[in-house]
Formats: C-alpha cells, sequence, structure tokens
C-alpha cells in the first residue's frame, strides 16, 4: 500500500506552494488507494507556533484534504531522534563541530574552496571538516567548557563501509528531468549536522526516522529538495531503515519566478481564503 505524507512547520502561515504539494501528495495515496498523512515538523521549539499549527489543520481542512488522527509532531518525539543519534555515534561517524557559520565561511575563503554545493543544500556551503581533526583531548575540553557545537556526521567515514552506490527510485524528475533508479551522492553536501547542542535533530535526520516509523513508502516534495535525498539515503542504510521511492515535482514559483515565502502574506492560504477564494480557486492557480 502506498503512503505519502506532507509534513509542514508551523513556523508561518501555508502558502501556494504548500498548497501544491499537499494535493500532491494527497492525491498520490488516493490514486493508488493508500493513505495519506500528516506530520508537524515542530522539531524546533524556538519557531514553532501554536496558532501557525491550529492555521495549518484550517487550511488543509478547507482545501478538502483529510487525514488519520493523531498526527506525529517531532516534539513528542525526542527519543526516537536520541536513538538514531546513538547508534550512529556508537559506529563512529559523528564529531562535534564548534565553528559558526562565519568561521566556516572564512575557512572556505582561505583555503580557495569553491562552495560547489551551496545551490545544493538550505544548510549553504558545503562545510570544509575544520573540526573533523580536533583531537580527542580538544574535542572533550571544548565539551566541558559548554562550548556551542553541532553534531555532524562523518560522509567520507560512513560511505567508506558501504556499496560503492547508494541508488533510490524516483518517480518524479531527476536532474536530467528524468525519473527512474537514481544514484544518491552525499558527498556533495559534506558532513551535514545532525543534531545541535540544543536541539534533539535536525531535519534530514529527523525525517528519516519519521518516514520509517510511520511506514511511509512514497516521500513526494519540490524539486528544491532533491539534494536532500543524497544524505537521507546516507542515513537510511546506516540506520538499518526502509527505502521509500521519491516523487519530486515542480515548484510554484511567484511572477518573478522565486518560491514563495511564508512571509509573503498576500499569498497565504488564509488570506487567499478570506479574500473569497475557493478550493477550485487554489487548484487552478497551482495548475491542477
Amino acid at each position: 500500500m502506498i503512503v505519502t505524507r506532507f509534513a509542514p512547520s508551523p513556523t508561518g502561515f501555508l502558502h501556494l506552494g504548500h498548497a501544491y504539494a499537499a494535493f500532491m501528495a494527497s492525491e498520490a495515496a488516493e490514486g493508488a488507494g493508500g493513505r495519506f498523512l500528516l506530520r508537524i515538523e515542530d522539531i524546533d521549539p524556538a519557531r514553532s507556533r501554536s496558532d501557525f499549527e491550529r492555521a495549518i489543520f484550517a487550511d488543509l481542512k478547507w482545501l478538502g484534504l483529510r487525514w488519520p488522527e493523531p498526527v506525529r509532531r517531532q516534539s513528542e518525539h525526542f527519543a526516537d531522534y536520541a536513538q538514531a543519534l546513538k547508534q550512529l555515534d556508537r559506529m563512529g561517524l559523528l564529531y562535534p563541530c564548534f565553528c559558526t557559520r562565519r568561521e566556516i565561511a572564512e575557512e572556505i575563503a582561505r583555503a580557495g574552496l569553491a562552495p560547489a554545493a551551496a545551490d545544493l543544500s538550505a544548510e549553504g556551503p558545503v562545510y570544509p571538516g575544520t573540526c573533523r581533526a580536533l583531537t580527542a583531548e580538544v574535542r572533550a575540553e571544548r565539551l566541558a567548557r559548554g562550548d556551542a557545537y553541532a553534531l555532524r556526521l562523518d560522509v567520507k567515514k560512513a560511505m567508506k563501509s558501504l556499496a560503492p552506490d547508494l541508488t533510490f527510485e524516483e518517480q518524479g524528475r531527476g536532474p536530467n528531468g528524468e525519473s527512474g533508479v537514481q544514484v544518491a551522492r552525499p558527498e556533495l553536501l559534506g558532513d551535514v549536522v545532525l543534531a545541535r547542542k540544543e536541539l534533539p535533530a535536525s531535519y534530514h535526520l529527523a525525517v528519516v526516522v519519521d518516514d520509517a516509523l510511520q511506514g511511509v513508502t512514497l516521500v513526494t516534495r519540490g524539486w528544491d529538495l532533491f539534494p536532500a535525498t543524497y544524505i537521507q539515503r546516507l542515513l537510511q542504510t546506516l540506520l538499518d531503515l526502509p527505502v521509500p521511492a521519491y516523487a519530486h515535482h515542480r515548484l510554484i514559483l511567484d511572477p518573478a519566478g522565486r518560491k514563495f515565502s511564508k512571509r509573503d502574506r498576500a499569498v497565504t492560504l488564509a488570506s487567499l481564503r478570506e479574500h473569497g477564494a475557493t478550493r477550485q480557486t487554489i487548484r487552478a492557480m497551482v495548475g491542477l
């Protein structure tokens, strides 16, 4: 049975891009007699708000979408992510990184490195691995001192123990517009952050754990998240998790060709509804 999910973060109001993504996930499941799940990705308590979560439910119900209750909220499952981190730590694949964003940018500039994957990851330029080389003594000293840190995945070390190619099935479009089997290249994103001192898990870790525990078999999402599949495919293998199929779809853009933002009140579903839009109007606006 096909199981899909729509997983918004309650950090703002949903907009037209969210509506399209939710329709795509729901219809992929409905068309195959499967299940459509709603998940609330509120892993970041500093940015997540209950009023935004209530608005998510209201908007999606207005669009005619239905899902099983109760929904999974990431904030209620920190123990699941901690267990996955412990597993990776036992494998010797995590290391603490004490670098700030500014320090990372300066190190890249000093080394003359090109930010080759800056356009692949929302996290910015590929991390140059500065803290990977720290001695155990230095790491212990800085941790004891209470320095802020992030836990990064040692991608090169992780890849050494795996088969040459990590693959996944793409039912949408790959880098060249094609579907079919794709080769994951996690090295392009470098040693990504999997957790921080103040946060139990990053998006990459939480999403693979959530998808596995919820039995998601088809991940539908925007084309901008295609590179994230590289790292997530690696994590699935390391954690011995099932591998869903993927279907990356087009993005809904504004007249200037930019992605919609939650800060743009004019295109939020709540605002459009207040100005007389209907479910059919929204479908037409996103090309359905």
